[in-house]
């Protein structure tokens, strides 16, 4: 690690700490050169693959995007934040786990729609047609029919 204000190339950690949570490992150094404290902190860089859209752009994973999408079809649903907390961690998991470095649109969809359908299916319902697009009301009443 260089030192932030005189460049030397060594430094010393004098004193390590991780956060409450664990995911953040903050160390105070001295730098050899200079003897000047600074800190740094460390944090684990999670790479969550890149959603390939219909229309072929791609864009990085939004988790605030999901839980918006996620809110919206639970609007006046009993379910509490915990729930929807639980879900997109399930569905980053998911992500993580399945090493892809690109994911089509649909197939995110199609996570967000198993985990609705897990926690309320009235909101299952409400985020499948829409993300779905249905032409005619056989289509929406096979969906059901499947719950």
């Amino acid at each position: 690690m260089r030192c932030p204000f005189c460049s030397h190339g060594e430094t010393q950690v004098a004193e390590t700490r991780e956060s409450d949570e664990g995911d953040v490992v903050r160390r105070r150094r001295r730098c050899l050169g200079c003897d000047k404290r600074f800190t740094t902190y460390e944090r684990a860089e999670i790479a969550l693959p890149v959603v390939v859209k219909k229309d072929g752009t791609r864009a990085d994973f939004d988790s605030r995007k999901v839980r918006a999408s996620m809110q919206l079809a639970l609007r006046k649903r009993p379910v509490s934040i915990e729930q929807i907390d639980a879900a997109l961690l399930r569905i980053e998991e998911a992500l993580l786990t399945s090493g892809a470095r690109e994911l089509p649109s649909t197939k995110l969809g199609e996570l967000v729609m198993r985990e609705l359908k897990r926690i309320d299916k009235v909101a299952y319902v409400r985020f499948a047609s829409v993300y779905r697009s249905f032409e005619d009301v056989d289509e929406f009443r096979q969906l059901i029919g499947e719950i």
